[in-house]
């Protein structure tokens, strides 16, 4: 058992997927996982994010005020649900992770195969939305995030999908901005093929028009 704080903890329960548990995910450690759960979240060194999901806190900040980012968050619920690899961040949320919409959101939008209702967070005013894609097919990336590594769509990805479904996450403010920033960042053959493959092509054309180039 890894040590934190005089709390023993499985270290089983550190390997999940970007720290993310459920109790059902401890039910080989403890005969009764769910008071075992509640009685590591109390020593604060579990996190309740939302019903039914945990996230193990990082040993620096066991006593401390601790928040996950709510990107990161998504990735760990989608990914307990669906596993690691069929669980991508797109849309606003892909465009936080990128670095062009600084401004935080309530809503995280995760690419998942198939439809699952929204998760209403519990530590704040914020909502895990799931759309349901072919993930396999989608250009994804991964990246780093303080709960570990997540798929992600690319820039070039993201440029298309914010540019097809703008109101998704209620972020269509931002997202003109966000698309000329990253549309700047792209591979310009590589989204001309991805929006063809995937009959995007009138998305691109709108992204364009707003990062002002000509196609």
């Amino acid at each position: 058992m890894e040590q934190l704080r005089g709390t023993p903890l499985p270290a089983e329960l550190t390997r999940t997927a970007l720290r993310t548990l459920r109790p059902r995910d401890a039910g080989g450690i403890y005969a009764h996982p769910r008071p075992e759960l509640a009685r590591l979240t109390d020593r604060g060194v579990l996190h309740r994010v939302a019903r039914g999901y945990y996230i193990v806190v990082p040993q620096e900040q066991v006593g401390r005020s601790w928040l996950p980012g709510l990107e990161a968050a998504a990735a760990g619920i989608a990914s307990t649900i669906y596993g690691a690899d069929r669980a991508l961040v797109m849309g606003v949320s892909a465009a936080r992770l990128h670095g062009v919409i600084p401004r935080a959101l309530a809503t995280a939008v995760v690419a998942v195969p198939r439809q699952h209702k929204p998760i209403p967070l519990l530590d704040r005013s914020a909502t895990v939305l799931f759309v349901q894609r072919d993930t396999a097919a989608l250009d994804a990336e991964r990246i780093d995030t303080p709960l570990g590594g997540t798929l992600v769509t690319t820039p070039e990805q993201t440029v298309l999908d914010l540019a097809r479904r703008p109101r998704l996450g209620n972020a269509d403010a931002e997202v003109p901005t966000a698309v000329a920033a990253l549309h700047h960042r792209c591979d310009h053959d590589r989204l001309e093929d991805l929006a063809t493959k995937q009959r995007m092509v009138a998305s691109l054309r709108r992204a364009e028009i707003w990062a002002g180039v000509s196609p």
